[in-house]
């Protein structure tokens, strides 16, 4: 598999070293620690109006036609256990270059517009369901008006983004995952003039943590550019319940768009780590596979085109001397320590996916 120039694989033909999560959730040990979320108060405004049933009253169905890949029941059972639940957090856009994009002034409260505060991201909520027996996901994206002060008791969703992986409800282009949590998705739009690749990392050191990275790239002609990126940071606070309740005071995050971007120099250089893969071919005949051990890789990183982002995140989309194209994005979730996720393109057709764990290599190595 080829990768863009400023990312250089090299196989060391050693034994895959699976990741260091905890041991498996379990719901009936975490409803005492669900139960210390204060229930607030949830009303919607038009703009949500137009979202779909209520994960509540969706009953998951085979998909139509079933193009899923054949895998691992244990696998997915596990990752439908790791990714299920209540995802809080918040949410911002940057444009292409990583600069943060101010919301929009009509849902502003008067009083920041008052002092001239800008305010650049959405609280946020994504509760997340998995069937743990068949490969069949849903999950909403919902972002809350922004507030004066923590008002707990209370939040307006200001829109409702409702996704289906499996189902009949089933818009995704291709789905990869791993046992942890994290996965890999890709979202056509309407005509297919754009698309939305989708990189969810779980933390390897808390598996309560997970950050979305999603790339909004245009694609003209085989060609594929970078519009803007949307960016996650997310808590797990329970299991699903619909997005009925909400961390309200009790998140434990807080706004990040407008804060520092990560350094070049903590991403640019030689890493190295168990990676994991997953590949696709042009006639999409398997939507959904798993992420599956391809050994200990090298990679070697350069600052060209490096999108650098707050909370020590990063992203690239890069075309390679032999036609291809990379997307890559990245989280430096400790010192020297990173969770890395690629896309691989020839003429704007997926051929492969990859997450992989990496630390820094000496020097000289």
């Amino acid at each position: 598999m080829a990768l863009a120039a400023n990312s250089v694989i090299i196989s060391h033909n050693t034994a895959f070293t699976s990741f260091d999560f905890p041991s498996s959730k379990f719901i009936s040990n975490l409803h005492s620690h669900f139960q210390r979320i204060p229930r607030i108060t949830i009303t919607t405004t038009p703009s949500s109006s137009t979202a779909k049933a209520t994960l509540s009253d969706v009953q998951l169905q085979d998909h139509k036609n079933n193009t899923f890949n054949t895998t691992s029941t244990t696998s997915w059972s596990e990752f439908a256990t790791n990714v299920s639940g209540e995802w809080d957090g918040f949410g911002a856009e940057f444009t292409n270059e990583g600069s943060p994009i101010e919301l929009p002034e009509s849902v502003v409260p008067e009083a920041y517009r008052e002092w001239e505060v800008k305010v650049f991201d959405w609280q946020t909520q994504c509760p997340t369901l998995a069937q743990p027996e068949e490969p069949l996901l849903i999950y909403k994206s919902i972002k809350l008006l922004p507030t004066v002060g923590c008002e707990a008791d209370a939040a307006t969703r200001y829109s409702i983004d409702e996704r289906s992986i499996g189902g009949q409800d089933d818009k995704v282009s291709a789905f990869a995952y791993q046992a942890s949590g994290s996965y890999v998705a890709m979202w056509p739009s309407e005509g297919n003039s754009s698309l939305e690749l989708e990189y969810c990392l779980v933390n390897p050191q808390d598996r309560e943590s997970r950050v979305r990275i999603i790339q909004i790239v245009n694609v003209d002609d085989r060609k594929m550019v970078l519009q803007k990126v949307r960016v996650f940071r997310e808590q797990w606070y329970g299991p699903f319940r619909n997005g009925e309740q909400l961390g309200g005071c009790a998140i434990r995050d807080s706004g990040f768009a407008a804060t520092d971007a990560m350094e070049a120099s903590d991403v640019v250089g030689v890493w190295q780590g168990p990676r994991a893969v997953a590949k696709f071919d042009a006639f999409h005949t398997d939507l959904l596979q798993e992420l599956r051990d391809d050994g200990v890789m090298k990679s070697v990183r350069d600052e060209c085109d490096l999108i650098l982002l707050p909370k020590q995140l990063w992203c690239s989309l890069k075309q390679s001397t032999d036609g291809e194209t990379c997307s890559e994005v990245g989280w430096l979730f400790d010192n020297g320590q990173e969770i890395t996720s690629s896309c691989i393109f020839s003429a704007a057709k997926l051929k492969g996916v990859s997450i992989a764990r990496e630390t820094r290599a000496a020097e000289g190595v």
